[in-house]
């Protein structure tokens, strides 16, 4: 578990929603939860876990949240998303065979309501889709029991009257098939269920309602319990889906969360009537600007280089502007587009679930900002009052050394700037007075070399001088450092950091300062101390690596770069090479007498050269 992580952990919401699992910004997984919180830390805290997930967790290096209101939401969710992105560790989740449609066949001249498994472009109508089959047939037969449709597969009308079935008798059904019902009086019955399936089913759940009452009044008990559970069924099946809208609606959905300081915009695509994702967007410094005309100008630097959709939902404008934005946006379509400022309904829910989005990514970003401060700024002036230094140190600068047992000695200057790295600043330098492995010496060469670019006169050889140093090591390493410091006539806060019990030591004090492990200002000094050590190994081992190449032709005289790819080119090998005659030596474009001799010497030691 990463530091990127831990710091989402933390701030996690109580709330459904879906989680997108990522690897190297891959989503690898996408999954649901009652409690986001709750959900999302179990797969990094818990340890009983599948060979599945302990995998997928191996993985994982960052994720990311959708909230949403209701577990339905999360769960329709869940499913668009893993459509769009078909992430690696769902593949057994990809088909949507588990969220089941109800269907509607206006073509027929006797409508029948059914259960479908997928929505075609067959002309029917659709509701949906729809959290577990179950509950749906329950509800259709529910349904059945209030509106008398048919159930039978029998093609109407037929050539010939049939005799009605049971259902008929119990009324159950309105009996088309014998002829005892209209194809108006049916269809009026089929409109009222559209009507019930698309939302208005207050006067059903009314007339269950009073049925369960008068049950229970007789001591029906039972009966008054099925009926409970039939409303509880309704209640669940027509809950409102922002999720998914099987009307097919195509909308970016703007909304605007502010603090004292910053705004964040969010922005919802809703694409065939699917809720695909989302986008969160900092506005600094517009945290008390009016949130109309902050997000009116938003609006029009995001579709600068988009197409809007064919319509844009947000929850407030300025008034005077909102014809002029409708205006341009359909401009910017090419096409019809629509600008909404809902107040109520669904598409008011959506503008809310937007806000939700945005105010829970302000925070995120707030908290991140917080804590990036704490590692930066705040862990300098954290380490000015360790060290006792009255100024904060903005420029810290890290020195180490490198060699193999004395052998291309080397040292590195690092430089954070403000608790961050800047790495146009860092500096190499190669050992010239010390020879072994000296690195007291060394350190002391370093810092005077050091020191002199700071205090030199000379505008093209000045250096900036830091506000603190850090020595790789313990306090003789100090002491030689500081020494040369002063001798080249600067006096900067100093101090070392030895590794193995990581304390710090001031000069000319015998006792160590130990930071408790968790603070920022150490983990500031860690980290300039790491860097400094790799710049410094990354260095050495480079040059080891060109010395390790180095070509036994370079040190034949009079024989440079351009005479040595020469020779190569023609004789392909370095073997050829010295196999041949001083008068094929001499043929080599850009080669001399003196330069072809010098090869054939070189390549012939204690010989004459022959011609």
């Amino acid at each position: 578990m990463n530091e990127v992580i831990a710091q989402k952990l933390s701030l996690l919401p109580d709330s459904p929603g879906c989680y997108l699992m990522r690897e190297q910004g891959k989503i690898i997984y996408v999954g649901k939860a009652v409690n986001l919180k709750n959900r999302v830390r179990s797969y990094f805290h818990g340890r009983d876990h599948t060979p599945k997930v302990t995998a997928m967790v191996s993985h994982i290096d960052d994720f990311d949240i959708m909230l949403c209101r209701t577990n339905l939401e999360a769960l329709i969710l869940e499913c668009n998303l893993i459509k769009l992105h078909k992430p690696y560790y769902n593949i057994l989740l990809k088909d949507d065979k588990h969220y089941p449609y109800i269907r509607i066949d206006l073509k027929e001249p006797f409508p029948r309501v059914t259960l479908a498994r997928r929505q075609e472009q067959d002309g029917a109508k659709y509701f949906g889709p729809y959290i577990g089959a179950t509950a749906v047939r329950e509800v259709l037969e529910a349904l059945r029991k209030i509106f008398p449709l048919r159930t039978c597969q029998k093609a109407l009308p037929g050539s010939k009257l049939l005799r009605p079935c049971v259902n008929f008798e119990i009324g159950r059904c309105l009996g088309p098939c014998g002829g005892k019902c209209t194809e108006g009086e049916y269809r009026a019955v089929v409109q009222r269920v559209i009507a019930f399936l698309s939302g208005k089913y207050q006067d059903v759940t009314a007339g269950l309602q009073k049925e369960m009452m008068e049950a229970a009044k007789n001591l029906q008990f039972e009966k008054a319990a099925r009926l409970r559970d039939q409303m509880r069924d309704i209640e669940g099946l027509m809950q409102r889906q922002q999720a998914i809208q099987v009307s097919g609606a195509e909308q970016d959905v703007f909304a605007l969360a502010q603090d004292d300081l910053d705004a964040m915009a969010q922005v919802i695509y809703v694409r065939g009537g699917k809720m695909v994702g989302g986008d969160s967007f900092p506005l600094p410094r517009e945290g008390k600007e009016d949130p109309g005309e902050v997000l009116f100008d938003f609006i029009v630097q995001f579709y600068d280089e988009r197409k809007p959709a064919r319509e844009v939902l947000c929850p407030s404008l300025p008034g005077e502007i909102s014809a002029d934005l409708e205006e341009w946006l359909r401009r910017k379509r090419g096409g019809a587009c629509t600008l909404t400022i809902p107040q109520r309904g669904d598409k008011r829910a959506l503008t809310l679930l937007a806000e939700k989005n945005a105010r829970d990514a302000l925070e995120k970003r707030n908290a991140k900002k917080q804590v990036q401060y704490e590692r930066t700024l705040g862990a300098c002036e954290g380490l000015a009052r360790v060290l006792g230094i009255k100024e904060t140190p903005r420029r810290i600068e890290g020195f180490d050394i490198s060699n193999t047992q004395g052998v291309l000695s080397v040292a590195s200057m690092v430089v954070f700037i403000d608790g961050e790295p800047a790495p146009k600043e860092y500096r190499h330098y190669r050992i010239k007075t010390v020879e072994g492995a000296n690195d007291f010496a060394s350190m002391q060469e370093v810092l005077l070399r050091r020191f002199k670019r700071a205090m030199s006169q000379d505008p093209k050889e000045k250096w900036p001088m830091p506000d603190l140093v850090l020595i790789d090591g313990g306090p003789v390493q100090l002491q030689f450092a500081r020494e040369a410091m002063l001798e080249a006539g600067a006096n900067v806060p100093m101090f070392g950091l030895a590794e193995r019990l990581e304390e710090i030591f001031l000069p000319g004090q015998e006792e160590s300062i130990l930071l408790d492990h968790h603070t920022p200002e150490l983990h500031l000094i860690q980290r300039i101390r790491d860097e400094a050590h790799r710049f410094a190994i990354t260095h050495h081992r480079g040059l080891r690596g060109k010395q390790s190449v180095h070509s036994a032709l370079e040190d034949i005289p009079g024989v440079g770069p351009a005479r040595r790819r020469a020779l190569l080119q023609y004789f392909k090998t370095v073997k050829a090479m010295k196999e041949a005659s001083l008068e094929a030596l001499q043929s080599v474009p850009g080669m001399n007498a003196p330069a072809a001799r010098a090869v054939y010497a070189w390549a012939h030691p204690g010989e004459e050269a022959k011609e």
